[in-house]
C-alpha cells in the first residue's frame, strides 16, 4: 500500500490557501513585515512552489529556481530566533484558519519548525 505525502493530504487548493492566510499574516506582522517586500505576491507564489515540494508534491520550486538552498537564499535576511518564531506563529494562526488539524498539523508543524530554527542566521539585535 502506497503513503500519502503531506502535499497529497493537504491538497492543492487547501495549500494555496494556508499560503494566502500566510501571507497576511507576515505582511502586517511587526517582527517579520520589515524583512518581507511590500507586494508579498511573488514571494507568496515561491511559498507555494517551494512547499509544494517540500511537503512531498511536484518539484515546483527547483524545476524554476534550482535547489531551494533555503539558508543560503535567506542569508541576507537578518532571521533572529524572534523572527523564526514569529514566522512559525503566522503559520499556525494559518492552519488553524484553514483548517489543518490532528496528525497532519503535526507532521507539518514538526517539518516547519525544524526549518524555522535552521534559518536562523542572526544573534537578537
Amino acid at each position: 500500500m502506497q503513503s500519502s505525502s503531506l502535499f497529497d493530504l493537504i491538497g492543492e487548493e487547501r495549500l494555496r490557501a494556508l499560503v494566502e492566510a500566510f501571507y497576511l499574516r507576515v505582511g502586517q506582522h511587526p517582527d517579520l513585515a520589515p524583512i518581507f517586500p511590500p507586494d508579498l505576491r511573488e514571494t507568496a507564489e515561491k511559498q507555494y512552489m517551494f512547499l509544494t515540494q517540500f511537503f512531498g508534491g511536484p518539484s515546483l520550486y527547483s524545476d524554476v529556481y534550482g535547489h531551494p538552498m533555503l539558508r543560503a537564499r535567506h542569508m541576507p535576511f537578518p532571521i533572529t530566533v524572534t523572527r523564526a518564531r514569529a514566522w512559525l506563529s503566522c503559520m499556525v494562526a494559518a492552519m488553524d484558519e484553514v483548517a489543518i488539524t490532528g496528525d497532519l498539523r503535526e507532521q507539518m508543524l514538526a517539518k516547519l519548525a525544524f526549518t524555522a530554527q535552521h534559518m536562523v542566521n542572526r544573534q537578537e539585535e
